[in-house]
């Protein structure tokens, strides 16, 4: 089964039809740069033209970064504007390419359920947290491969700052970190949560993932283990195709 997926992230929207028997993009994504400020109306336009760009007909699954209930409305939006907030996403973006049924789902949610399904999770048991490290940070919590959704993990305090603003990528290119720098970080950042959650394995997502030799080997003192996503940067794309697929 072929059903599109589409990613919106602070700095990117991007998209492509997805192969769900094999998790894995049926052709090369397309991108745009997400529009700022980030409103409805001109994300909409975005999604619009990667979802033309392939003259894709059927069911769409669209990541939000933020919560997102009932598959549907957003209830925050740290990194996008904030009159996202309350908006019914599924029918504004439903509305934007043609009336195409829409499944949104948040951003790390969809990318989390992509890695269990097909990736670094597989057939892992216990307690597996997926992390996305980009514009902020995403969270997805798995329990014995159930997702707990929308648990928004980068926005705990963390030395009286919101985690994110001190461990995100956005962070380490703003503040001109160095990896050994924005390890140090990511460390004080997995160990806050690890306290919290003990899971038995981090799963590292995001653009980030990319680079995981640059950096993974310098955190330390962490008991769970630390893995890069399998599916990189295309997880969350993967993901929404396969709500999408599931709410239809």
């Amino acid at each position: 089964m072929h059903i599109f997926g589409v990613d919106i992230g602070g700095s990117g929207i991007k998209g492509a039809p997805v192969d769900l028997d094999l998790g894995d993009l049926t052709d090369e994504r397309h991108k745009v740069l997400t529009p700022h400020p980030a409103t409805p109306d001109s994300v909409a336009d975005g999604v619009k033209e990667v979802v033309d760009h392939f003259g894709w007909t059927g069911p769409v699954g669209i990541t939000f970064p933020g919560v997102v209930t009932g598959g549907a409305t957003i209830r925050t939006a740290a990194n996008v504007d904030k009159s996202w907030i309350d908006v019914d996403a599924r029918a504004l973006l439903s509305e934007r390419i043609g009336g195409l049924p829409v499944t949104v789902v948040n951003d790390a949610d969809a990318a989390g359920v992509a890695e269990v399904q097909f990736g670094a999770g597989r057939a892992r048991q216990g307690t597996v947290i997926l992390l996305t490290f980009g514009t902020g940070i995403g969270s997805a919590v798995f329990s014995d491969g159930v997702l707990v959704p929308n648990t928004e993990l980068g926005h705990l305090e963390l030395h009286g700052h919101d985690a994110e603003t001190r461990a995100s990528t956005k962070a380490k290119d703003d503040h001109e970190l160095t990896w050994e720098h924005w390890a140090k970080r990511v460390t004080k950042y997995l160990a806050h949560v690890e306290m919290l959650f003990s899971p038995e394995l981090f799963i590292i997502g995001g653009g980030v993932s990319r680079k995981s030799s640059k950096f993974l080997h310098l955190i330390e003192d962490i008991r769970a283990e630390i893995v890069p996503a399998q599916l990189q940067n295309n997880a969350g794309i993967v993901g929404a195709a396969m709500r999408a697929a599931k709410a239809g």
